[in-house]
C-alpha cells in the first residue's frame, strides 16, 4: 500500500515539473528538426539495405532451388537514398529583408 502511495506522489511531482519547462528556443527547434531529418534518412538507408539483402536472398534461393516451378514476381527496384545532406547545406538561409 505504501508503494502505491509513493508511486502516485512521485507521478504527481513529475507531472508538475514537466509543466514548468520553458518553451524551446529557435536553436533547439532547429536541432530537433535536424535530428528528425537524420533519423528519417537513417530509416531510408536501413530500408534500402534490407531491400538489397532480400534481393540477394531471393537470388540465392532461385539459384539453389530444386523446383523451378515458382514464377518470379515483379517488384519495385531498391531505391538508394544517397548520402545524408544536412538541411542547412541543402537550403541556404535567406538574408533578412532590409527596412527602409
Amino acid at each position: 500500500m505504501k508503494s502505491i502511495a509513493l508511486f502516485i506522489a512521485a507521478s504527481a511531482l513529475s507531472v508538475s515539473a514537466l509543466a514548468k519547462l520553458p518553451a524551446p528556443n529557435d536553436a533547439a527547434k532547429a536541432a530537433a528538426a535536424e535530428a528528425a531529418a537524420k533519423t528519417a534518412h537513417a530509416g531510408k538507408v536501413e530500408a534500402y539495405l534490407l531491400c538489397k539483402s532480400q534481393d540477394r536472398a531471393v537470388a540465392h534461393y532461385r539459384k539453389s532451388a530444386k523446383s523451378k516451378d515458382a514464377k518470379p514476381v515483379a517488384t519495385a527496384p531498391c531505391a538508394d537514398p544517397g548520402a545524408y545532406k544536412p538541411a542547412a547545406a541543402a537550403a541556404p538561409a535567406a538574408a533578412p529583408a532590409k527596412k527602409s
